[in-house]
């Protein structure tokens, strides 16, 4: 069973740019779909990136542009770089594992193992 720990969150000013870190094991990182989905105060977990076993890449509109989802094999890790990051960014971030039959999914409730996650704060 694969394992997620994420980490790379923090506080960082309106602009700024965070890399956070998946780490996997129990599985490789290249042998399923890895998530990335965001959880601020008050709502519902929301999807934000997506990693299929190929390497295709699905982004929620909002961050569009500003992120970037992938992986490296050898370090069994998978990683989202936030650029020009907004108040809006604010939430806990998680990554999780997807192993259906599609490339992958925007629906947390088609994910399996979830990391921990790490807190996001963008504030001045």
């Amino acid at each position: 069973q694969v394992r997620l720990v994420e980490s790379g969150g923090g506080l960082v000013q309106p602009g700024g740019s965070l890399r956070l870190s998946c780490a996997a094991s129990g599985l490789s990182v290249s042998n399923f779909a890895m998530g990335w989905f965001r959880q601020a105060a008050g709502n519902e977990r929301e999807f934000v990136a997506v990693i299929s076993r190929l390497g295709s890449t699905d982004y929620a509109d909002s961050v569009k542009g500003r992120f970037t989802i992938s992986r490296d094999n050898a370090k069994n890790t998978g990683f989202l770089q936030m650029n020009s990051l907004h108040h809006e960014d604010t939430a806990v971030y998680y990554c999780a594992e997807y192993r259906g039959p599609s490339r992958f999914s925007r629906r947390p409730v088609d994910y399996g193992a979830w990391g921990q996650g790490t807190r996001v704060t963008i504030s001045s």
